[in-house]
């Protein structure tokens, strides 16, 4: 096991990797700007190094800066976290050529599954189901007009390089296809510097489903089942929840099955998560792979009882899992919110500065993953997520009446944040029933 680590990342995953970290005896250095310079977690680590000023590519997308903290603390390895250089195979590959080790999947995997297309031609060969689309790049409007009249509307336009909804336009007719191509074309450019899209059909009311997997160099591949993620809004995830409250138990292992799959054919190491649509007849179909931890691990370490941040340690630093398939179990049910730093009322309007007051949710079956405190000052640098809420019962109706009363506890001021919205979503009668799919926050909460 490795003696000492880097964190490469802010917020409050470098706070859960640090606290992972404590309890496995392996020391911590942490990198900050200057934005960041008052956070609290900084004195829970062993050692904290200045990276530069508020602006990522100054400080948390800076390379060298990076590797010369990890140099200057003399560390074993680099957790990126998630966001920023998490999925950067550049970055992987500047991390061990420093003889550093970079604790995620190796980089022909990430170089696998990180771009979009070649996922998808990956997917086929390992038969996981696809949605019906190009078998490549797409870059002029004639193609885009003869794909979508052989696969029929609406189609969805996905930068190869994509992530969070960027680079993503949904079109109905031609007149749509043609400017959503030039936009997410030009979006896709300016947001990963790789202008390539592909097309898609588009699966109207899906849902988001999504299968946590983790391997090792040993030959262990397993899934920690499923988390649902449909409530979104544009493409982003409010609400995660584990198990997905309508899957058949043999769609269920389908889903796994083809993410365990997918992931041995990509020889992938390490966390991972394998993102699929499911349709209404609960058929799935191939979304993409995250080559890192996400925000929603938590829902996934309360119902399987496991760390996920340990586990990544142990298979970064060579050892085999510490379980096997058939010892990862799927009790009671859990949800998580991302509490943001966003006014709904003024279209989600990001709202950094001075929190001057806080209460914090407590009580049995309830977790909080947070960074900030009562006088920190929200930066307007970054993400605008401040806190995770994640609740574990034996039961879903049982979570979502005790998230509804954590949130009620939950007070930040004068900040505003998603916690009215969050409010009404575990008040919502489809929502409760389990009938949803990832456009049913537009279509019916926000629409006006």
């Amino acid at each position: 096991m490795f003696s000492k680590i880097l964190i490469a990342n802010r917020g409050e995953i470098a706070l859960r990797i640090i606290r992972a970290c404590r309890e496995m005896g392996v020391q911590t250095a942490v990198v900050y700007s200057t934005a960041d310079k008052d956070a609290a977690y900084l004195k829970l680590a062993d050692q904290a190094i200045c990276i530069g000023d508020p602006a990522p590519a100054e400080s948390y997308l800076n390379i060298p800066r990076i590797i010369s903290a990890a140099e200057i603390a003399d560390v074993q390895a680099i957790h990126p976290g998630y966001g920023f250089l998490a999925e950067n195979a550049h970055f992987a590959e500047v991390c061990r050529s420093c003889k550093i080790e970079f604790i995620g999947p190796p980089v022909s995997a990430m170089a696998a599954v990180g771009d979009k297309v070649a996922c998808k031609k990956l997917a086929k060969k390992a038969k996981v189901p696809t949605v019906p689309g190009s078998d490549g790049a797409v870059d002029d409007e004639r193609t885009a007009l003869r794909l979508a009249e052989e696969i029929g509307y609406p189609v969805i336009i996905k930068a190869a390089a994509g992530g969070g909804g960027r680079g993503m336009r949904i079109a109905h007719n031609d007149v749509s296809l043609q400017a959503g191509l030039r936009q997410a074309q030009a979006e896709a450019e300016n947001a990963f510097k790789n202008s390539t899209v592909y097309i898609e059909k588009y699966i109207e009311f899906g849902r988001h489903v999504e299968v946590q997997v983790i391997a090792d160099a040993h030959g262990n591949v397993c899934h920690l089942w499923e988390r649902d993620c449909s409530m979104q809004r544009r493409h982003q995830k409010l609400v995660e929840e584990s198990p997905s409250p309508v899957l058949k138990s043999k769609v269920r292992e389908a889903l796994c099955q083809s993410a365990v799959r997918l992931i041995k054919a990509a020889g992938y190491t390490n966390a991972g998560t394998v993102e699929f649509l499911v349709d209404k007849d609960q058929n799935h179909y191939l979304l993409e792979v995250n080559a890192r931890i996400q925000v929603e691990h938590p829902v996934t370490e309360q119902v399987t009882g496991l760390d996920l941040i340990k586990e990544q340690l142990r298979v970064a630093s060579g050892l085999p899992l510490s379980f096997k398939q058939e010892q990862v179990p799927q009790n009671g049910h859990a949800i998580e919110v991302r509490i943001n730093a966003e006014d709904p009322e003024r279209k989600f309007a990001p709202s950094p500065g001075v929190i001057s007051e806080l209460r914090l949710p407590g009580g049995p079956r309830v977790r909080l993953d947070t960074h900030v405190y009562a006088g920190y000052r929200i930066p307007p640098n970054y993400d605008s997520m401040v806190a995770k809420l994640i609740v574990h019962c034996p039961t879903r109706a049982e979570a979502i009446s005790t998230m509804r009363r954590a949130l009620g506890e939950f007070h930040i001021a004068p900040t505003k944040t998603t916690i009215p919205l969050l409010m009404q979503i575990m008040d919502n009668q489809n929502f409760q029933s389990g009938d949803v799919d990832t456009g049913f926050i537009e279509r019916v909460m926000l629409a006006k």
